[in-house]
């Protein structure tokens, strides 16, 4: 009879692309890539990336391609309230909640202003109450593009002024924003 040998079986290779490692936990199996591979990978991506940027620069497909930056947003937000200033430089604005106009002076746009999404802008700004210069209301404004030049489409109060006897008068919140959107608060 011929002796056995007890040697330990050899381990057979795994043909799943993963394996277990040490800590037990599952890794997946690297790749390779040949040089030739790598170059019509990157030639590919080269090319999706061109016709992407050819179709997002054809004429007349709303794209937005339109860029603005800081100043061309405070720049649209001083003409917008230049053109809404009557005679005495007073900025009026109908308060829907009050159902009261209201005569306001500019007083600042605040920072940052920015861009929500692919074409709508923001631009947080102060009024002073006309004749009582402690009363201050936050006023946010929306705007897009249209014909090249940002335009206004909304425009809200955000704050209001309140007194308050340990504080004086201070800012008080009508709503909130939650992912760019707004939530009112009461």
């Amino acid at each position: 009879m011929a002796s056995q040998q007890n040697t330990p079986a050899r381990p057979q290779k795994s043909t799943s692309k993963a394996r277990k490692t040490d800590s037990g936990r599952w890794r997946p199996a690297t790749m390779r890539i040949s040089p030739d591979q790598l170059a019509m990978v990157g030639l590919s991506m080269l090319m999706v990336t061109a016709a992407l940027a050819e179709e997002s620069a054809a004429p007349g497909r709303g794209t937005g391609a339109e860029k603005y930056y800081v100043e061309d947003i405070k720049a649209a937000m001083r003409d917008y309230i230049a053109s809404r200033l009557d005679a005495d430089g007073v900025f009026r604005m109908h308060d829907h909640k009050t159902d009261e106009t209201l005569a306001l002076k500019f007083v600042k746009i605040h920072d940052p202003v920015r861009r929500i999404d692919g074409t709508t802008y923001f631009a947080c700004t102060d009024f002073l109450v006309v004749g009582a210069p402690d009363k201050l209301y936050d006023l946010d404004f929306w705007m897009r593009p249209e014909n090249g030049r940002l335009r206004v489409y909304d425009e809200k109060i955000h704050k209001e002024p309140r007194h308050s006897l340990l504080y004086g008068w201070y800012k008080h919140p009508r709503y909130t924003f939650v992912k760019d959107k707004v939530v009112l608060l009461y």
